[in-house]
């Protein structure tokens, strides 16, 4: 479904990469408080899941938005970032605050492990999202361009043209010579 939605294989990609980051964190919380792994941390894993793409998403189709307005890939990640930065800091401190009374819940029959399972693995992976998904989106990126300009170089050669084209150029200039 990402693949039909960005028009590529690569970028769906960069955001699955960010899933299982939110692990990391939820595996930790779930140690450090002594809860077990359980139906009810599951069910947070997976809602979890649903957020921690959807800010990926967000990353990305922002930082797309700017390269079809012309920005390069670093110009992209750095507009996406500070747009998209306060929503995905609010919607941690809510999701944070929200899950810690049953987070806290210590009453008999009480089960606080799909509050601390969502916590750790929002934390962690809000950390690491603006981090890992903007590195990813620039390797893919820029290795889809370098291969781009390989093609339309090795075109131009075939057909007895010399270009202007090296491969590390994210907007290459073509100069035709006979």
């Amino acid at each position: 479904v990402l693949g039909a939605q960005f028009n590529s294989f690569t970028q769906p990609i960069v955001i699955m990469l960010s899933l299982p980051l939110s692990l990391i964190g939820v595996f930790v919380a779930l140690l450090f408080t002594g809860s077990t792994l359980n139906i009810l941390s599951v069910i947070g894993i997976i809602m979890l899941m649903g957020l921690v793409t959807k800010n990926a998403i967000l990353l990305v189709d922002f930082a797309n938005q700017a390269r079809r307005e012309g920005a390069s890939i670093t110009e992209a990640l750095k507009q996406a970032g500070q747009i998209r930065l306060r929503p995905i800091l609010m919607t941690t401190a809510a999701m944070v605050f929200g899950m810690l009374p049953m987070a806290l819940a210590r009453e008999e029959g009480a089960d606080g492990s799909m509050g601390r399972a969502i916590i750790g693995g929002v934390l962690t992976s809000t950390l690491l999202t603006l981090v890992v998904v903007p590195v990813g989106y620039a390797l893919l990126e820029g290795w889809k361009e370098r291969r781009k300009a390989k093609k339309l170089a090795k075109q131009l050669a075939s057909q007895g043209l010399k270009s202007g084209i090296t491969p590390n150029e994210s907007a290459p200039q073509v100069l035709v010579n006979k």
